[in-house]
């Protein structure tokens, strides 16, 4: 693992991943929101159309909006998919991240389309079926997270795969993810989280052409410090956007374990 640091003290490479820290959480969204809308319109000027996977979850809602507030992005020519989505909840039940997403992003933009992941009743046929959709064309832009337990969408330490032959898998969510969910707000209990989901997988997040990676806050300290300078492993899922010079990672002064050195 090499790190090396550019004259942006807040502005660094983790071996191939660019690394982007700010010292609050709010520079942190609207940089990258500069950053991701630019890279929308970038795609924009060169297709006709263009094709994005968004996470859901509270940690990318500032981000999110401030996309949103972007001016000269033709909404109207991009297609908009999720990452990931829970098994066996009522399809009004407020925790799917597609109403999520509904709420904080779709309903406030003229998407061209917006393909949502309904895993009930069949979880193997809307696996194959989203896999499909997203195998028609290149994903251009994936706007992601990372899990306090270092999970990329819901690719747990447990069943995360560097090598997935799969594009979209049903997966069993660790302790620790659904912890993660009521800690969050989702959920009042473990026990309502719940046990099983839908994700697309890691090589199929990877395969997009650009990714932005938004963490903030001090619960994702530990697992950033895990990413950044653990071992390249699956025990953290997200170690791997290391490898990935397409990525960007975005943090604040309380996710990042440097910040000490890279912004006082």
């Amino acid at each position: 693992m090499q790190q090396a640091a550019s004259e942006d003290a807040g502005e660094r490479r983790v071996d191939r991943l660019k690394v982007r820290s700010f010292a609050t959480r709010e520079e942190m969204a609207q940089r990258a929101a500069d950053d991701i809308a630019a890279g929308l319109r970038a795609a924009l000027a060169k297709k006709q159309q263009v094709r994005m996977v968004f996470a859901a979850a509270p940690s990318q809602a500032d981000t999110l909006a401030a996309v949103l507030a972007r001016d000269n992005i033709d909404w109207a020519r991009v297609t908009a998919f999720h990452m990931d989505e829970y098994i066996g909840l009522p399809e009004r039940a407020p925790q799917r991240f597609a109403l999520w997403l509904d709420a904080h992003v779709f309903s406030r933009a003229p998407f061209r389309e917006v393909v949502a992941l309904r895993p009930d009743p069949d979880p193997i046929a809307a696996a194959s079926a989203y896999a499909a959709r997203l195998a028609e064309a290149e994903i251009d832009l994936v706007i992601l997270g990372v899990g306090v337990n270092g999970h990329l969408a819901f690719n747990d330490p447990p069943v995360a795969n560097f090598e997935d032959p799969q594009d979209v898998k049903i997966v069993e969510l660790d302790a620790v993810c659904r912890q993660q969910q009521v800690d969050d707000g989702g959920f009042a209990t473990v026990d309502a989280v719940p046990s099983s989901a839908i994700t697309l997988t890691i090589p199929r997040l990877l395969r997009a052409d650009a990714l932005y990676c938004v963490v903030p806050g001090a619960a994702k300290r530990a697992a950033i410090k895990a990413m950044l300078h653990g071992p390249l492993a699956p025990a953290c899922p997200a170690s791997i956007l290391r490898t990935q010079p397409h990525c960007t990672l975005y943090l604040d002064r309380e996710s990042d374990p440097d910040a000490s050195r890279t912004q006082d």
